[in-house]
């Protein structure tokens, strides 16, 4: 499960539109996580998936991506830590679709009382102006870009973060994302971008879990194919540490996620 397609519309930097085969979407028994599903397709990345089903789907992020996707964890252990009563930290979410995550961190710094800006960027036209529909967020900017073009124009950030990006993304795209991340970058600056793990626990766990819901509140939309879609395509640990440039770490979290970490703390 993701926020947004930020895919294959790479030019000198991150992706660009969904991916737009038909080619394998769907559900597939467990035991075919061997190997990565490359070829496989969320049906919401195609540029005819049914817009009523995407504006449900991008409503229903925000409760899902509560479970899977380990936001107050990502908060505590990299957020939370660099943002100061005193001084603004900035930070760029990449892929950010629905923009429920950078909504959700600036909740949470609020209650903290702890000063934070942040960038959501997105190539994906639907999925930004989704995202601009819903009541406005003080210290949230919604821009429709690649990061390639925040680099292009000397952006600095504290903090580079993505959630659900990566098993999207080619070897191409895959390396040009750790690239902008670090120019993005300020001095001491921390990127993390995370993601599923492929296994079959969390297949299995991902199925069982959504299908009480399948008649009700994920009706309409497309979160549990593309979901499980989502963890064919994702990567394990090994795979991942065996390609990540010097400078960059893998550590797995909780629950069945991985975290592709670069800065001062790796």
């Amino acid at each position: 499960m993701h926020n947004s397609g930020y895919l294959r519309r790479h030019a000198g930097g991150i992706r660009g539109t969904r991916g737009v085969s038909p080619r394998r979407s769907g559900v597939v028994h467990a035991g075919g996580l061997g190997m990565r599903d490359e070829l496989a397709s969320e049906l919401m990345d195609d540029p005819g998936a049914d817009p009523e089903m995407l504006s449900k789907t991008y409503e229903r992020f925000r409760l899902v991506n509560a479970v899977v996707s380990g936001e107050r964890a990502v908060y505590r252990r990299w957020v939370r830590p660099r943002l100061s009563p005193v001084w603004g930290t900035r930070l760029v979410d990449i892929g950010s679709g629905s923009a429920d995550l950078p909504r959700r961190l600036l909740r949470w710094a609020k209650a903290d009382r702890l000063l934070l800006e942040i960038t959501a960027i997105d190539p994906d036209a639907r999925a930004m102006e989704w995202a601009a529909a819903q009541p406005p967020m003080p210290g949230l900017t919604l821009r429709r870009a690649l990061s390639s073009e925040l680099v292009e124009t000397g952006e600095r950030f504290d903090l580079v973060l993505s959630n659900h990006v990566l098993h999207h993304l080619d070897g191409h795209e895959f390396g040009a994302l750790l690239r902008d991340s670090e120019l993005l970058l300020g001095p001491g600056g921390i990127a993390v971008h995370g993601d599923i793990e492929r296994t079959r626990l969390g297949y299995a766990g991902f199925w069982l879990g959504t299908l009480p819901f399948a008649g009700n509140l994920l009706a309409g939309s497309y979160i549990r194919p593309d979901g499980l879609t989502s963890i064919r395509r994702s990567h394990t640990a090994a795979e991942l540490a065996a390609v990540l440039p010097d400078g960059w770490a893998v550590r797995r979290a909780f629950p069945s996620r991985l975290e592709v970490v670069w800065g001062a703390d790796v």
